[in-house]
Formats: C-alpha cells, structure tokens, sequence
C-alpha cells in the first residue's frame, strides 16, 4: 500500500465504511501507547461490526481529529494486532491488511467485506457498524440479522459467462477517479469494493458489479429500473376511464440511474404560490429531499432477486408513491422506522458502499427520521410506510396540515428543540386558544402520562410554554413571534 492512499482516507471523515483507531491511551496516562491485547480487541471489535454490517477500512494509527500519530509497539506487537482478527473474532475473519510508513510512523490498514456470518469477539458480544458508530447487538437482533443475512447472495452471484468486458469501462474509471483519483479501476472494483472475482483469466464481475456498471443492465436483471406513471387526479382508474397522464421507464447502470430518474421526475413536480407576508412566493408540493430519499432508498434496499418487478413511482394530484419490490430486511420492522428509529441493515451492503462513496446514502438509518422532519417541516403530513404483498410503498401526500401562519410559527423551533410529537402538540394548541392541557397532550401525541409529563417539562425549561398557574396541568404557548 502507497502513501498516498493513506492520504486519501485522511480527507474522509470516520463514518459508516471508515474508522480511525489510536494506538495511544489518553485517559488513564496521557500519551502512553495503549496495551496490545486492549488495542487489539478494540481493532476487532470495530472490524467485526463492519464485517457485520456493510464492510469497511480501519486505519490503525490515527486519532479521532486525523492527525497521524503511529503505532509505537515492536515488531511481536504488531504481528499480533495483525492476527488479532483470526484469533479474536468467531467465526475467522478474512480481511485484508497491510502496513505502510508514512515518515517515521508505522500505520496498520484493515479493509474487510460485508460477511455472510455473524461475527463475534471469542467468549464475547457481537456489533453492528450503524454510522460513525459501533453498537452492541441484543441477543433478539442477532438471530434476525443471522436470518436476514441467508437472503444477501443474490449480489455477490457471478453471472454466467460476465467478463470484465461486459461493463461500462468509462463508468467505472469516473467512479474510481470521484472516489480514489489515481489508483487502478480493477483494482478499487476488486480489493475496495469486492466486486470482482480474479480467479478466472479475466476478472468477472458479480451481480452487485452489472447492477452498477454494466453497459447493458437489462441483460443481466430485466426489471433493475425505475417505472414512472403519472395520473389524473387521485386514484388509478382502469378500462375506459384510464387516467394515465404520462408514462416513462429508466434503464440505466444504479450509478446513473438516480440521476436520471430524478432529473426527469423532479419536471413534474408542481410548485405552489402562497401568500407570505403580504408577498406570493413559490415552494415545492414536496420537500425536495423527502421523495428523492424515498427514490434512492428503493434503488439501494430493494430486493434484486425478485427480477420480475421493478420500483414504481405513482404521482396522482393529491399524493405521490414510491413502490420498492422486497418487504423491510430484518432485523428491520415497519413499525421501527414508523417510530423513527435510527436503524441500519442492507440487503444488498455491496451495492450500498458504491451508492454511499458517491453521495447518494450520506448518514446510514437517518435516511427515514430525516424525511419525516422535512414533510413536518413542511407542514405536510408524515409519510405513510406501508406493505402490500411483495410491495414496500412511501407515499407523501401534498395537502396541508397547517395553515402558512402556524407553520411559520412552529418553524422557529429547531428539531434540536422540540421533537415531532412536541411538534404537533404546538400546532394544535397554536389554533386551539394557544393554551392545552396535560391531557391533551396525552392524546394528540399517542404517549403516556410520565412521557408527556417529561416532554412537557422540557418545553417548560426551555421557554416555550408555561402552566397556567402553579403546579398546574394545563399550559399556555409563550409566543417569541
């Protein structure tokens, strides 16, 4: 390994598929090397999270803030810290590894692929790799997750008689050049992003590889696209009263097919004038981030071996739905992301990574929490989360929940100050008198007494409401507009 592809990991930040580990300890003795056996169990339980997860580098050396400061143990110490892997971790981990130098510093690179199994320390817990952190995983998640992972072949299949030949070489070298500047394509496809297979004469791409770059995707999956059908008015109609306003179909390699399909859909996406302040001004029927979260998320999740579907968006007048053929993979639950939980597990990890080095996946399980803020932000109701069949739908609607003064209103708020049921809460009381009671509360955000007693006390300490009266239930809003 080269210098400078250490350099290009130091202009990334740590997150879902990157992770820097110091090999000095800070807390119990400022600047003394940490002990081998303490390093090496934080080596592996970072790898095997990853491992876990959707695969991922540690680089071994370097602090949380980037600076490069080495690996100060001998020669012994760092073959065990290269070991530490087969020795520490059950099943064995196969991994890459490899030392470099820059300068004086000896530093450690660990690179290790998304894995068929549950990896977990000898004698030990397992972990999960969700953003920049490493998790513990309940016994309950574990089985799920050994489950889920029985179903993640289809990606890492290698097709009958692909070569090398069968990609878009030019998609691939810009994909290697956003990325990783300067290092061989077949290379990063091979070693970074395991996508190919060098066994044969000529490297051969798996499924997860044609998916993304192959110059023809239709020979390899006859459904990977995306099918766009537009109507008139607010349900499908069929036989002679069909209501189809505009149809189109995208085929493309899933490094281009975002674009593509967001590009042409976004044109039928309507703005709206609203009168604001004595001014008309123009906004979207859609957060711009809500539908397109919605698109990219049914491009990476899906489930590829139903090859007979492909992911539909629906866009009637009062609403819009992205339908992505596989239902939720476990440990994944449609009442989770309801509740908004921040969760993480990808059916098809090969694919992500490809997706996440190029912006299209930026803060892993934030994706479906995020959408939510933006459609409440937008005073719009929340997403609808739904299955039917095979079939897992979003569907944003465009009618509104509040009227322009009280979400101006509500909008003063950061989500760092109230969450989405406080939210709610605010705009009910807003046109209902702009007092409420404990009660109410109670009802309108579906909690119980404690958790709207608390959440109640939070708005209090922060200056929002205030009791009536002394230890009162009931509240009024302390308007800051």
């Amino acid at each position: 390994m080269q210098a400078d592809e250490i350099g290009l990991l130091l202009r990334q930040d740590r997150g879902q598929f990157l992770e820097f580990i110091s090999a000095y300890e800070y807390r119990r003795s400022p600047g003394q090397k940490k002990r081998e056996e303490d390093l090496s169990r934080e080596i592996v339980r970072v790898l095997s999270g990853m491992a876990n997860a959707d695969g991922g580098a540690v680089l071994v050396g370097v602090e949380p803030d980037k600076s490069v400061t080495g690996i100060p143990h001998d020669d012994d110490e760092l073959h065990a810290l290269i070991q530490a892997p087969q020795d520490l971790l059950r099943p064995q981990l196969n991994h890459a590894c490899h030392k470099v130098r820059l300068g004086h510093l000896q530093l450690i690179k660990f690179e290790v692929a998304s894995g068929l199994e549950i990896y977990r320390i000898a004698g030990g817990r397992s972990f999960y790799r969700v953003a920049s952190e490493t998790v513990s995983l309940p016994a309950e998640q574990i089985h799920a997750l050994k489950e889920a992972k029985k179903n993640v072949f289809y990606e890492r299949q290698q097709a009958l008689n692909a070569t090398w030949f069968d990609l878009d070489t030019d998609l691939v070298q810009a994909f290697v050049d956003k990325t990783q500047p300067g290092r061989d394509a077949q290379t990063v496809l091979s070693q970074t992003h395991h996508l190919l297979d060098h066994s044969r004469a000529l490297p051969c791409p798996n499924m997860a590889a044609l998916l993304l770059f192959a110059k023809d995707p239709t020979r390899w999956h006859p459904r990977a696209g995306i099918d766009f059908v537009k109507y008139e008015g607010a349900e499908r109609q069929h036989g002679s009263s069909l209501n189809v306003v505009k149809r189109m179909r995208f085929e493309a390699p899933l490094v281009r097919l975002i674009d593509e399909a967001v590009g042409r859909i976004k044109e039928h996406i309507r703005e709206r004038t609203i009168l604001h302040d004595l001014f008309f001004r123009e906004r979207l029927e859609y957060p711009t981030f809500a539908w397109q979260e919605a698109l990219v998320n049914a491009v990476a999740h899906r489930d590829y071996g139903l090859s007979g579907a492909s992911i539909e968006v629906w866009m009637f007048d009062d609403h819009i739905s992205v339908r992505s053929p596989g239902l939720p993979p476990a440990p994944v639950t449609l009442e989770q992301l309801r509740r908004q939980k921040s969760i993480h597990f990808s059916r098809n990890p090969l694919t992500v990574r490809v997706l996440a080095d190029l912006g299209y996946l930026r803060e892993m399980g934030e994706g479906v929490p995020r959408m939510f803020q933006e459609m409440e932000s937008y005073g719009l109701h929340p997403p609808e989360l739904s299955i039917e069949g095979f079939i897992f739908t979003v569907t944003l609607r465009n009618a509104p929940v509040y009227d322009e003064t009280t979400l101006k209103w509500l909008n003063q708020f950061g989500t760092a100050q109230i969450n989405l049921r406080q939210r709610r809460l605010l705009a009910y009381a807003y046109c209902h008198g702009k007092t409420f009671s404990t009660a109410e509360y109670e009802k309108i955000a579906e909690v119980d007494r404690d958790t709207a007693y608390r959440e109640i006390r939070v708005m209090v300490r922060n200056g929002i409401v205030a009791p009536l009266k002394p230890k009162s239930r009931s509240y009024r809003i302390v308007e800051k507009l």
